[in-house]
């Protein structure tokens, strides 16, 4: 346990020494933030007004509310997960330096070196994506501000799990990069094909019925979804309150991918954790055992 622990306080010292990696990680959900306020906010708006009845007078603080949830839930469901890419670069720079090699011919156990990279990942990532958490609560207190204290936790848990997922996901795939460009090849597409396959960047709806059902498979859909529900619970709320219909809310949270569907079936909110949690669990697994396969080959 000490040996994972000084592993673990090496793996974050260096993550946050290497200005490269860090400020990659730190830029990303910046980026997305700006990104996104400025191009994506009036087709957000734009949706939204569409979906409504022509009748209905909405303030402006709901809908910027509305269209806010939106934007930082896209942020925060790709962040968790891009940023975790960036995080574990670390793993394969050891591998470059030859770092690994020395950890490998050690008595090292190798649970406790997977567990260690993936730990100091997990760590870094977290503290990356809750200080973007911040800012993006900041940015909707600012624009229209329908949070309760609960949404605020729920939305934090979210965050936590996706960082769990991400972290676990980015880890089994590093474990076969070895090359700078390998590193840069992964992380630009990560970066680009992320956000579509997990509904942040255009929501799971407009897809067509085939690729609905092979997204509904992939663990992110599920988290992209939770993140969206309390980011935007408050907001959807206030709505039904100004009269809108109940038919046209369960259409609006169809199209926003609050409510995702299983060859039909709604996936409630339960369900998603446990999906989500499920594939956690496997994936680090996985991520163990591989490294167990690979220490012992050498």
């Amino acid at each position: 346990m000490n040996t994972t622990i000084i592993l673990i306080k090496r793996h974050v010292k260096l993550f946050f020494k290497d200005k490269g990696m860090f400020f990659t990680a730190l830029i990303t959900p910046a980026i997305l933030l700006v990104l996104y306020v400025t191009f994506l906010g009036n087709v957000y708006r734009d949706s939204f007004l569409s979906n409504l009845p022509p009748q209905l007078q909405l303030s402006e603080k709901l809908i910027n509310g509305l269209v806010g949830g939106q934007l930082i839930s896209s942020i925060l469901a790709v962040s968790c997960v891009t940023v975790a890419f960036c995080s574990n670069f670390l793993m394969v720079q050891d591998k470059v330096t030859g770092a690994n090699k020395d950890f490998c011919i050690s008595p090292l156990r190798p649970a406790a070196l997977s567990i260690s990279y993936y730990t100091a990942t997990l760590l870094s990532t977290l503290l990356v994506c809750l200080v973007a958490a911040a800012v993006c609560l900041i940015y909707i207190g600012f624009v229209g501000w329908y949070f309760s204290v609960a949404d605020v936790f729920l939305l934090l848990l979210d965050v936590f799990l996706l960082v769990l997922f991400g972290t676990a996901l980015s880890s089994i795939i590093n474990v076969f990069l070895s090359t700078q460009g390998q590193i840069s090849a992964v992380g630009t597409l990560v970066s680009a094909g992320y956000g579509f396959i997990c509904g942040a960047y255009m929501p799971i709806s407009t897809f067509g019925e085939g690729l609905r059902t092979v997204i509904s498979f992939l663990p992110g859909t599920y988290g992209t979804s939770l993140i969206r529900n309390h980011a935007m619970r408050g907001a959807l709320e206030q709505l039904e309150k100004e009269g809108v219909p109940e038919q046209t809310m369960v259409g609006l949270r169809d199209a926003l991918d609050c409510n995702l569907y299983f060859f039909d079936h709604l996936v409630s909110t339960s369900v998603m954790y446990l999906i989500l949690g499920i594939s956690v669990a496997i994936l680090i697994g996985v991520y163990i055992f591989i490294h167990a396969i690979k220490k012992r080959k050498l």
